[in-house]
């Protein structure tokens, strides 16, 4: 999914936007690997699995992104 169709989900408030993990992954400009780090110790975002198929709804990865939005850095 390139990146304009993903900005483009993201104007669309009513649109069901999925994304596969790879997508979800280079969404959060993060590797694959470090989301199953994550996925796997309950840190991730919300995902669902559908056999072996994971999936990531598009306003749940902004949402769980914003959670996590920081002011200042602790020393």
């Amino acid at each position: 999914m390139s990146d304009i169709v993903i900005a483009r989900a993201a104007r669309a408030p009513d649109a069901c936007t999925y994304l596969n993990a790879k997508q979800a992954a280079n969404y959060l400009g993060f590797s694959m690997r470090h989301l199953q780090r994550l996925r796997s110790r309950g840190d991730g975002p919300p995902f669902r699995r559908h056999s072996r198929n994971l999936s990531y709804h598009l306003d749940e990865l902004i949402a769980w992104s914003e959670s996590r939005r920081k002011t200042h850095l602790h020393a």
